[in-house]
């Protein structure tokens, strides 16, 4: 008998997600991937699934799930309750699902995006190598709905941490920006990079962190359309940057006056609309 669970509620928006399927831009597929992939690796570990395993990526948590088999669940992300067969639990450490059991996820107080994983990973189809929800392209799992079943994948016997802590969400980020390559497009991109601040657009999604705020001075007109990885900072003739996160388009005809390093990416995907954001160019 395979083991399964049910999703009795989504919550705002619930996608299974793994670390996405990189190398693959010249099909015009993004990376895809969870958008805090440092979580979801902890919460794997905590499970004791490969790193790499796919998990559940709640907006703003939410999720009501039930086990139809025994399993271990983990939650991270930032802090949020968690309640087991209706009673308090913690997040951030392996729970015991028994069959039948519910698990029910709040609201993080801090934050947008919370990770589930469940012992032996979410055995979801692959695409291009990934389990991962691409919402642009429209590869992967379709987003969860209410009363969909989830098959899992055999768990391994061991742990690998007992504990972690949560992400703490703050409410001003510093990211450090690589300038170019389309920096010659912007009057000292250095300086209004560092000078700027912006904050966090409700526009935002797993496409961009969309910003609004010090307007960037840059030449009139668009580029011939090239090649765009994550990370990068586009800026549209508005001068209002956009930092293509995990779904983003692979091409695009507006200058990038900047990258954001993979590994601060995370803080942006979890930055609440309202954030305030500045830059930090580096060398």
């Amino acid at each position: 008998m395979s083991r399964r669970v049910t999703v009795v509620r989504t919550g705002p928006q619930a996608l299974v997600q793994d670390l996405g399927r990189p190398g693959h831009a010249h099909l015009g597929v993004p990376p895809s991937g969870a958008v805090d992939p440092h979580s979801l690796t902890l919460a794997n570990r905590l499970v004791g699934n490969d790193e790499a395993a796919a998990g559940l990526e709640l907006l703003l948590g939410g999720l009501h799930l039930r086990a139809e088999a025994s399993c271990t669940v983990a939650v991270t992300g930032p802090a949020v309750e968690v309640r087991v067969g209706g009673r308090l639990a913690d997040s951030h450490q392996p729970l015991h699902l028994a069959p039948g059991t519910t698990l029910e996820i709040g609201t993080p107080a801090t934050g947008l995006r919370t990770y589930l994983a469940v012992s032996g990973g979410v055995d979801a189809r692959q695409e291009l190598g990934s389990r991962s929800t691409d919402l642009l392209s429209g590869i992967g799992p379709d987003p969860l709905r209410d009363n969909d079943v989830l098959t899992l994948g055999t768990p391994n016997a061991a742990f690998g941490a007992d504990v972690v802590p949560p992400f703490h969400a703050p409410d001003t980020i510093t990211v450090p920006v690589t300038p170019g390559p389309r920096d010659d497009w912007f009057e000292d991109a250095e300086t209004q990079l560092r000078q700027g601040s912006w904050t966090v657009s409700d526009r935002s999604n797993r496409v961009g962190a969309r910003l609004q705020g010090t307007v960037l001075n840059r030449r009139d007109g668009e580029i011939p359309s090239e090649g765009m990885i994550t990370g990068a900072i586009q800026v549209p003739p508005d001068g209002q940057p956009v930092v293509f996160l995990n779904d983003h388009p692979t091409t695009g005809g507006y200058p990038v006056i900047g990258v954001v390093g993979r590994e601060h990416l995370r803080f942006l995907g979890q930055a609440r609309p309202g954030t305030t954001v500045r830059f930090r160019p580096i060398g």
